[in-house]
């Protein structure tokens, strides 16, 4: 993974990462069984990148505009302590995150692809889409993962991020 200066220090410095899920940690699709349940696919890639980001001292969040019982499973599999879902406005959750955790905006980094998250990519201060995003979302991006969402978005994020503080084990 070739890497230039810049994506180095901004992904050098993320002590707070922060996903959408629907169309980033998924493909966008929402399946309804015919009982009513709703089905996603979660990337196993991206768990494990997850873990291995936490592991390295980053802080994981969800913060998502459904709410889904699946999303708090999944998040609670992976140990994502920091799970906001429901939001109308996805802002002010992000705003009180940072002031909890005591990290400035300028360590965030966000990762989304609809509207609903342009107003993360004016806060955090470093904004990623995914390929498939929205185009007015891919405009506003810092950053385009190479992955599309629901492929191993949040594997490819570990590995830069990584390999920007020097700790990629591989």
């Amino acid at each position: 993974m070739k890497i230039s200066d810049e994506l180095r220090a901004a992904a050098g410095r993320i002590k707070l990462l922060s996903f959408d899920v629907d169309g980033v940690l998924t493909d966008g699709r929402i399946i309804y069984a015919d009982d009513g349940r709703e089905i996603k696919a979660f990337n196993v890639q991206d768990g494990s990148a997850i873990k291995m980001l936490a592991a390295e001292g980053i802080e994981i969040a969800i913060l998502t505009g459904r709410d889904s019982p699946m999303v708090a499973r999944r998040a609670g599999e992976l140990g994502i302590r920091h799970l906001e879902q429901g939001l109308e406005d996805k802002g002010p959750a992000f705003q009180a995150l940072c002031d909890r955790l005591g990290i400035s905006l300028n360590e965030t980094a966000h990762v989304g692809d609809d509207l609903a998250d342009l107003v993360l990519f004016d806060l955090a201060g470093f904004s990623i889409s995914v390929p498939n995003g929205h185009p007015a979302v891919k405009a506003r991006a810092d950053h385009i993962t190479e992955t599309a969402g629901g492929e191993g978005v949040a594997r490819e994020l570990a590995e830069l991020v990584l390999r920007a503080r020097g700790t990629w084990p591989y």
